[in-house]
């Protein structure tokens, strides 16, 4: 065990993250706001664990003083969180704001900004209106772009002022690949051409909202959060390299290559044509996403993905999935989180970082998301009632060492935010893994108190230096 120390500079954001609709709750909620999170928990709650969803999440919407008190207590530089779409307009087609919600955002802002804290707002964190998922199709409509460029034009109105880092989606990928390429959350409808043009269709609102910030001068930027996963292939041989590829492709450059570079793989249109997955899209969109590339990127980064050339033939009957080119690969030995079922590897942030500087032209971005969901957390509180959660700082330490040490070797990263502040609801998991430097009690009112980490978390920006143990001793 060797002792590791490393600064961290004064200009490096140490934040938290969170969205809208894991917080609030929906107080103050009018008929007809549902987004699509809020109608997939009253469609399918059965799913959702012990019955939680964003019913009352963590009460954020009538606690956000006492949130930014413990923000501060925290030494956050930054928090990132959603306006939530569905709830920030009466009419989505006119775009009537629901003045009472913008109130409460007004006001939350306000609150950060007297405490010394910068807010990072993301325009959809998963917050489709359930109106346009049920009248268009969501994000299959050309008209659902239009109507988010809408919301974003009067969002930036109110709020330029106040907000200069904006970000379009948060995890952009995400809600598509459950629903229309995996089929595993509501409404459950496989259709590989779904997924496709859900995913352009975010790619081109991306780039209309960036050419829409720029027209109107604003100052600031826009960016968006991505979650693409660092792949290894099981083994150097040339079939399991090209399912790492084959899934890179897929599920990473699909967003990547067009917010950054401004086009799609030539690769990846190839291979859509070859499979018969049909998506709308024109030249002039083409020249639109070319044309208005993003300023910057949040990286959400939890676990690393492993995969190994397929060992069983495609089922002809059944539709084009990219897994046809790979199979998950389990390592052997892998350190876990046993809670989450996810392999620990702090090197992926390295990895990623490296990637992003050589083959990405070195764009800013930051960690946007990174941090450890731990079940039946009330197992480590002390006497005192504060939960002891040092596997928490030390994931976070590894973790921020990783992305410290890019930095060192030319890495354009320019922070570490760690999900979640508060502990708050997650899809179907619910409450069951608790990630925050803040605890929510289920059982009191949904009472706030700081775990251990969260003072650690305030010495780290008040010292701005990192200290940590490495297991590196031959045993």
């Amino acid at each position: 065990m060797s002792q590791k120390s490393i600064t961290i500079p004064q200009d490096f954001i140490l934040g938290a993250a969170s969205s809208a609709w894991q917080t609030e709750g929906w107080s103050g909620k009018k008929e007809g706001q549902d987004s699509y999170m809020d109608i997939w928990y009253k469609n399918d709650r059965h799913v959702w664990h012990e019955g939680y969803g964003p019913a009352v999440a963590t009460d954020l919407y009538n606690r956000y003083r006492e949130e930014v008190a413990l923000m501060k207590q925290a030494g956050l530089t930054h928090y990132r969180t959603s306006i939530n779409w569905s709830r920030f307009f009466t009419d989505y087609e006119k775009g009537v704001v629901d003045e009472e919600y913008a109130r409460y955002y007004d006001n939350f802002i306000d609150e950060m900004l007297a405490a010394g804290i910068e807010p990072m707002i993301c325009l959809e964190h998963y917050e489709l209106p359930a109106y346009l998922f049920e009248n268009y199709g969501g994000w299959a409509s050309k008209k659902v772009v239009e109507l988010f460029v809408l919301y974003a034009e009067k969002v930036f109105e109110r709020y330029h002022h106040k907000v200069s880092r904006w970000f379009t989606f948060n995890e952009p990928i995400v809600v598509q690949t459950r629903v229309y390429l995996d089929a595993l959350r509501w409404p459950y409808e496989q259709n590989t051409s779904t997924w496709m043009q859900w995913n352009h269709h975010k790619n081109l609102a991306t780039a209309k909202v960036v050419k829409l910030f720029r027209e109107k001068g604003y100052t600031g930027s826009v960016g968006a959060i991505l979650n693409p996963e660092v792949t290894y292939p099981r083994s150097s041989a040339p079939h399991d390299v090209k399912a790492a590829e084959m899934y890179d492709l897929f599920y990473n450059r699909v967003f990547l290559d067009p917010m950054v570079h401004g086009r799609y793989p030539q690769a990846l249109v190839a291979l859509l044509e070859q499979h018969g997955v049909q998506w709308d899209y024109s030249a002039d969109e083409l020249a639109l996403i070319r044309d208005n590339t993003v300023d910057e990127l949040g990286i959400n980064l939890y676990y690393p993905h492993r995969v190994k050339a397929p060992s069983r033939a495609w089922n002809p009957q059944t539709p084009f999935h990219p897994a046809y080119y790979y199979e998950p690969f389990e390592l052997p030995g892998r350190r876990m989180n046993k809670s989450r079922g996810w392999e620990i590897y702090p090197r992926i942030i390295y990895d990623m970082a490296m990637r992003i500087k050589n083959d990405y032209r070195n764009i800013p971005w930051f960690i946007a998301e990174s941090g450890m969901g731990i079940e039946n957390e009330g197992q480590f509180r002390n006497a005192e009632g504060v939960i002891q959660d040092n596997y928490r700082i030390g994931f976070i330490s590894e973790h921020l060492y990783q992305t410290l040490l890019a930095r060192e070797a030319g890495a354009n990263c320019q922070g570490y935010m760690l999900w979640a502040f508060t502990d708050n609801v997650s899809p179907m998991n619910a409450f069951k893994n608790r990630y925050g430097l803040i605890e929510i009690d289920l059982q009191n009112n949904r009472a706030r108190r700081a775990k251990k980490s969260a003072g650690w978390y305030r010495a780290l920006r008040e010292t701005r230096t990192l200290t940590l143990n490495i297991d590196d001793d031959w045993k």
